[in-house]
């Protein structure tokens, strides 16, 4: 067989992927579904799959962002006497609007359990799997918030439910247990985390009482869509408080960073939120434009507060507990504490998920040697959240429902348990 290299790219917007129908004037699998694809230039897979999407949908960086590569997979096409091996790459988009050139003949964004229900290039499904989120994804991921890893952990829920869905079983007890096999996974790869578990019951919740595969694929995908949106709802409500302010933040929030740019700060004070340092990234997002940036070390924070006139401080949560009580990264509950001395206003911006009916959360450490790498035998102590009690949340958690005092969030937390009755 001739030995063919090409890439195979998943373009992904808000849980769905773009599937592009080839066009009848292609010499390769002309009718059928697939995702951007392209000959290997240069022996650089990677180049290829940027100058495909480009060439294909007309999106170029920085609209599109490379969330995942894997080993190439080997196909047989007998018929043309080729083994295509494939390049898998998944990428985020920031838009569906594209422009598509003689190559395709229809594009749609869909779930990419569509491709289990179509006529598709061969092995397209097995090619996407390479690159799909899994649940070691979700806990090894030590640079993603809640936020994005409880999206991600949807998607599982939902290729699997798809799987299964389409699967020829005749055991559907047996396949409603695995569905709930990698629901429970799910659920214990990030249980400090309250948006992944909310968002998993919701699903599970609203599938009730067959948990039906096909229903559950069905759902699971709604639930991104809701996430997204309310991610969005509350980003916007927290934009309003940032306006004309001085603002200090720490670590890295999607709903803090959407608030920011949506919002129009006079100036803007990010710490770098070590071990790990998120900040550092966050501050480079917005330097060079408006607002005024500065960059300061964690030690600098309650400096930062008695000196650089900061009217508030703006912060995403990991989780918010029933009691009002704040999770987020270490170093919330220091600068809350500097911010009060100071008479600076907390707020905290994130969406209803991230309220946690349980009072109290398994913690997370971050690697020893992200701290200390020498040969004294030191112990080390390096907790990845803290704690901010709710009284020192002085402004109130800014949701997609508006704005709370952590008073209210009790009700809020009885509301969620009662998604966990699927079980």
């Amino acid at each position: 067989m001739d030995e063919v290299a090409v890439v195979t790219v998943f373009l992904r917007h808000r849980g769905d992927v773009l599937l592009l129908r080839r066009s009848p004037k292609v010499d390769s699998d002309p009718g059928r579904w697939a995702a951007v694809t392209g000959h290997v230039a240069n022996d650089d897979p990677l180049d290829t799959a940027y100058s495909e999407i480009e060439e294909e949908t007309g999106l170029r960086a920085p609209e599109v962002t490379l969330v995942a590569d894997a080993p190439s997979v080997s196909v047989d096409d007998a018929d043309r006497g080729t083994r295509w091996h494939v390049h898998p790459f998944l990428f985020d988009v920031d838009t569906r609007a594209i422009s598509t050139n003689w190559e395709t003949e229809e594009a749609e964004w869909a779930s990419p359990t569509a491709l289990l229900r179509r006529d598709t290039v061969p092995e397209l499904w097995t090619t996407y799997r390479r690159v799909a989120p899994s649940v070691v994804d979700l806990t090894d991921d030590t640079t993603h918030g809640s936020a994005h890893l409880s999206v991600r952990a949807l998607e599982v829920l939902r290729d699997r439910a798809g799987r299964l869905a389409t699967a020829e079983a005749d055991d559907i007890e047996d396949a409603r247990a695995r569905l709930v096999r990698t629901a429970e996974r799910l659920l214990d790869a990030r249980p400090s985390m309250a948006a992944l578990a909310n968002r998993i019951h919701r699903a599970l919740h609203a599938s009730r009482p067959d948990l039906d595969p096909a229903t559950v694929e069905a759902n699971a995908h709604e639930a991104i869509g809701r996430a997204h949106d309310a991610e969005a709802d509350a980003a916007q409500n927290a934009a309003a408080l940032v306006s004309d302010q001085r603002v200090l933040t720490l670590s890295r929030s999607g709903t803090v960073h959407r608030a920011l740019q949506r919002g129009t700060p006079e100036a803007l004070v990010v710490a770098t939120s070590h071990p790990g340092g998120e900040g550092i990234g966050v501050a480079e997002r917005f330097a060079g434009g408006a607002p005024e940036v500065s960059l300061i070390p964690d030690t600098a924070v309650p400096a930062a507060l008695a000196e650089r006139n900061i009217d508030l401080v703006l912060v995403g949560a990991d989780t918010v507990l029933p009691s009002g009580a704040v999770v987020n990264k270490v170093g919330t509950r220091g600068a809350a504490l500097a911010a009060r001395h100071e008479d600076v206003p907390v707020y905290v911006a994130c969406s209803i998920d991230k309220v946690s009916p349980t009072p109290s959360l398994p913690s997370e450490a971050v690697p020893r040697h992200d701290v200390y790498d020498g040969p004294a035998p030191l112990q080390v102590w390096a907790p990845r959240f803290d704690v901010t009690p709710p009284e020192l949340v002085t402004g109130g958690v800014a949701t997609e429902r508006g704005r709370h005092s952590t008073d209210a969030v009790a009700s809020i937390a009885e509301e969620l348990e009662q998604l966990r009755d699927w079980q």
